[in-house]
């Protein structure tokens, strides 16, 4: 309890800090609530279901992450650890979005499931600090492989902590954490030596979002320890991102997770210590991804498994240049929302509209994708195309979203569940920025905002409709500046303040409109939600003659359930000059609007051999309707897939 007393000064009524070198700062827990529509539903869903399903799930013995383990470690109940090395900080994940689900809400029930687990985790926890139920139930010597991921747990035990005290002020999940910093900090400090390898990246957001709450500079400087500290020694390989240090590494390798993990981690660090390098770092790895390894989903990590520049086995990787299969990308759904957390420490170091576009792509289309319409099941792998039951499924690929483990042969990683939900439970804080006199609208769906003396009300219909109306309710004195994101993909847009028409604002930045406001000031902004049919770079092979097609941040998809009757996937093309209409079906996958048009079918001849000389095809019209990638997988096994070949 002693580094408790410490931190009490800092904690009792503080917010959390804002990074120094950061352009600007997610909004203050409670300062946004989503109203209706798009997020606000998710929002709905999460507390409702996902998260009350979850807390069912995770009180089974045969899932990958179980409350089980923490009861037999904690003196219960009897039994042997069963789960993988990471089910406990999987279960920490799930207690963080509890935390901002509760911070939302005050839900009285979360607040008594939280502290019954923290109850657990405590009587679990050894007295010099350590929790990791798979080391100690197994009778394990501590720190021995980095696979074991001890500190990827303790790291998610800490922004669980973080997450906790801001929603409730209690300091019982602190107290654990103060405990665990404890043990860390003479651990790994000044450097790690032997520890070099064993630094997770979940370690280093953990320590920050800690530091940011208690104000101990311990946190601040384990943080920077890890980073350096990757790469710093021999025998590290590129699945972990250990085998050149990050300032020198220039190109994107290994497990996406820990690699966007690290990515984010590293920009977390920069936005606090303000050096060149590690930002440079960064942006060179941003830069690489960008260009050569990020599908158009926003989604990362293909390979499972394949080999690195420097011949590396990795697992779950990005791959070589251009290397983005569809029926075969791998594509965790929390490596996608590494690429997400990743793109928002970036946009909130340099206030870059470009940033806040690839968080936004991952949103709504693999992260979402890898939760049913109805909250209850899951996808891990997120493939761009899928013909059935008729290819060999990755590992860890199902044809239907599961609900636990027991359902998913072969594998028992319950990580991505967790994920998604403390995506969703603490979305709105990421809607808006904050700097100086500024507020940041970063991204739509109608919400109210109550920061800086201004309030609020975002009115839209948005990712479905591009019209957005901002009501000034309330504001301060002095001039504040309204930043609004223009999207990269809209090309003709409108804005006005009041009825008078502003500037036509420019794509991919964010426009600024700075001045006194009054309350019933109105600013309206029409954004560009014209279908885009969208080609891939000519090195990417597996796409190449085909077409995405996209509107507004949502990419689209071909599903059999919508084709005629005897028509593939496969067999359809998409015309060159093709002209789509939306339509919107609430009673279709939970409320979508769909892409209509027509479509040409080449149909499919049977083949006796792999090769056979061209023949002349006879190619007939078929209605085409295309539905939000997200939302496939709900209707049964079926086939689907996001490219579409090309014809004249």
């Amino acid at each position: 309890m002693l580094r408790l007393i410490v931190w009490l000064p800092w904690i009792v009524g503080l917010a959390a800090m804002a990074a120094p070198h950061a352009v600007l700062s997610p909004a203050p827990v409670g300062a946004v609530r989503w109203t209706q529509g798009f997020w606000a539903d998710r929002f709905t869903l999460s507390h409702e279901v996902v998260a009350p399903e979850m807390a069912k799930t995770l009180e089974l013995a045969g899932n990958g992450a179980n409350l089980v383990n923490l009861k037999i470690a904690a003196g219960l109940q009897p039994g042997e650890f069963k789960g993988n090395n990471w089910s406990d900080g999987d279960v920490y994940k799930w207690l963080e979005g509890m935390a901002h689900l509760y911070a939302r809400t005050k839900d009285a029930k979360i607040d008594a499931q939280m502290d019954a687990v923290i109850s657990l985790i405590a009587k679990a926890q050894q007295p010099d600090g350590y929790v990791s139920t798979n080391i100690t139930l197994r009778g394990l010597q501590r720190w021995q492989l980095p696979k074991n991921h001890e500190m990827y747990n303790m790291g998610h035990l800490l922004a669980a902590a973080a997450a906790h005290h801001k929603a409730t002020g209690k300091q019982s999940l602190l107290a654990i954490a103060a405990k665990v910093t404890d043990l860390l900090y003479p651990l790994l400090q000044p450097r790690p030596g032997s520890m070099a390898h064993f630094g997770a990246p979940s370690n280093v957001m953990g320590f920050l979002d800690l530091y940011r709450v208690t104000g101990d500079r311990r946190l601040l400087e384990l943080a920077q320890i890890l980073v350096d500290s990757r790469g710093s020694a021999p025998g590290g390989t590129d699945h972990f991102q250990t085998r050149i240090p990050l300032r020198k590494e220039t190109q994107a390798v290994g497990h996406a997770v820990h690699a966007t993990y690290l990515f984010a981690s590293a920009a977390d660090v920069a936005a606090e210590t303000g050096e060149p390098a590690l930002r440079e770092a960064v942006e060179r790895m941003w830069h690489d991804v960008a260009s050569h390894r990020v599908y158009i989903t926003g989604a990362v990590g293909p390979q499972d498994p394949g080999l690195t520049l420097r011949r590396d086995i990795a697992y779950e990787a990005f791959g070589a240049d251009y290397e983005l299969p569809n029926r075969r990308g791998y594509n965790e759904t929390c490596a996608n929302i590494g690429n997400a957390l990743w793109n928002w420490r970036m946009l909130a170091m340099s206030g870059d509209a470009k940033y806040a576009d690839a968080f936004e792509n991952v949103l709504y289309n693999s992260m979402l994708s890898g939760m049913s319409i109805d909250g209850r099941t899951w996808f891990y792998a997120n493939v761009h195309r899928r013909y059935g039951d008729e290819a060999k499924l990755l590992r860890n690929e199902t044809l239907v979203r599961w609900h636990d483990t027991a359902q998913k042969p072969g594998a028992d990683s319950y990580c991505c569940p967790p994920n998604v939900l403390r995506m969703l439970a603490s979305l709105d804080s990421h809607a808006y920025g904050l700097s100086a006199n500024t507020i940041w609208v970063n991204l739509y769906g109608a919400s109210t905002l109550d920061a800086k003396g201004m309030k609020l009300v975002q009115e839209t219909a948005y990712p479905w409709e591009g019209r957005v109306k901002l009501i000034v309710k309330a504001a301060p004195t002095g001039q504040v500046a309204l930043r609004l994101r223009i999207p990269g993909w809209s090309g003709q847009n409108t804005l006005s303040v009041n009825g008078t028409a502003e500037a036509a604002p420019s794509a991919g930045r964010y426009v600024e409109l700075r001045r006194r406001w009054s309350p019933g000031d109105v600013v309206e902004l029409q954004l560009d939600m014209r279908p885009r049919l969208m080609e891939a770079h000519p090195l990417l092979e597996t796409s190449r003659n085909q077409a995405a097609v996209m509107r507004g941040p949502l990419v689209y998809c071909l599903e059999s359930p919508d084709l005629p009757a005897g028509v593939r996937v496969s067999e359809v093309h998409l015309p060159r000059r093709m002209q789509l209409t939306p339509k919107f079906h609430p009673a279709l996958l939970g409320g979508v609007t769909v892409l209509e048009g027509i479509g040409v079918r080449y149909a499919e001849r049977s083949w006796a051999s792999l090769y056979s000389a061209l023949r002349p095809d006879q190619p007939e019209r078929v209605a085409v309707r295309l539905v939000p990638y997200y939302a496939w997988a709900n209707r049964g096994v079926t086939h689907m897939t996001v490219w579409i070949p090309l014809s004249d």
